[in-house]
């Protein structure tokens, strides 16, 4: 049996696949990283939703990808997860 990152990388051959799998890594890294800090202080979606009055369902919703934040919402969950929000532009790094 192929394991995920097996059947990522046969994928990712693909130029088409592989332009819109870097299209939504930054929405991806943000995921990741409210999941991790959430986890990280072994908070519930619950748990987060009460701290910051973001509905369980939208937080589940962000987790899962199926709902893009604001903003406003960031800025909420970073208060709720008592950490600084940074958003940063980079140079893009160029292709070999």
């Amino acid at each position: 049996m192929r394991s995920f990152r097996d059947s990522l990388n046969k994928r990712l051959e693909n130029d088409n696949f592989r332009k819109e799998y870097e299209n939504i890594q930054p929405e991806m890294n943000i995921i990741r990283a409210m999941i991790a800090a959430r986890k990280d202080q072994n908070l519930t979606q619950a748990d987060l939703a009460t701290r910051t009055g973001i509905n369980q369902a939208d937080i589940s919703k962000l987790e899962n990808g199926s709902k893009n934040p604001s903003l406003k919402m960031l800025k909420r969950l970073a208060e709720g997860l008592n950490m600084d929000l940074k958003i940063e532009f980079v140079p893009k790094t160029a292709s070999l």
